[in-house]
């Protein structure tokens, strides 16, 4: 059976990405990598409510569970700009994430790599397969694309029913400065 690293960015977003994946397809393991998360209290909240999918799920997932927002910060320094646009520091969160996942599944013989922000509908969802696709060439390890969003509901209701924590930003300082958090 094929193994499939999937970059969970959090418990309620990766609860229908994992479930397909895991319909005999693959063998499914979930990596959580996301220095964008700010504060540092929201980090362990996200951090917490992964772990608590993977145990439900029975998946095993390796969780980098330092707060550390430098890599994130260091991708939005080399714009250039003091306000990035969003789809711009997007595509740069992205890109750090992604990378490495594909990373670690290469290191670790996984045959391919995906994300569970591929469900959200509230990502930019072209720029998150662009940069999978990219990536996929830099580091030679296949990207697995699926358009998750089709679960959207599915998956919301399943996180509730399992009592993750539901963040209520996607995860960076400016995300939460524009919900007014």
């Amino acid at each position: 059976m094929k193994r499939i690293l999937v970059h969970v960015c959090c418990g309620p977003c990766a609860v229908y990405p994992i479930k397909k994946l895991l319909a005999g397809r693959f063998g499914v393991y979930g990596f959580f990598y996301n220095p964008n998360i700010h504060p540092e209290e929201e980090f362990k909240k996200r951090l917490e409510a992964s772990k608590k999918l993977a145990s439900l799920m029975g998946i095993e997932t390796l969780f980098h569970d330092q707060y550390d927002p430098l890599p994130f910060l260091s991708g939005l320094a080399v714009l250039g700009k003091a306000e990035p646009l969003k789809d711009e520091r997007c595509e740069t969160c992205y890109t750090i994430r992604l990378k490495k996942t594909a990373e670690t599944a290469k290191e670790c013989g996984f045959d391919y790599f995906s994300s569970s922000l591929l469900f959200s509908k509230r990502q930019f969802h072209d720029i998150v397969v662009s940069v999978g696709k990219k990536i996929e060439k830099e580091v030679g390890v296949s990207f697995y694309y699926e358009d998750f969003r089709s679960g959207w509901q599915e998956g919301i209701e399943e996180s509730k029913k399992m009592g993750l924590y539901r963040q209520n930003y996607c995860g960076c300082v400016f995300s939460r400065i524009e919900r007014g958090l």
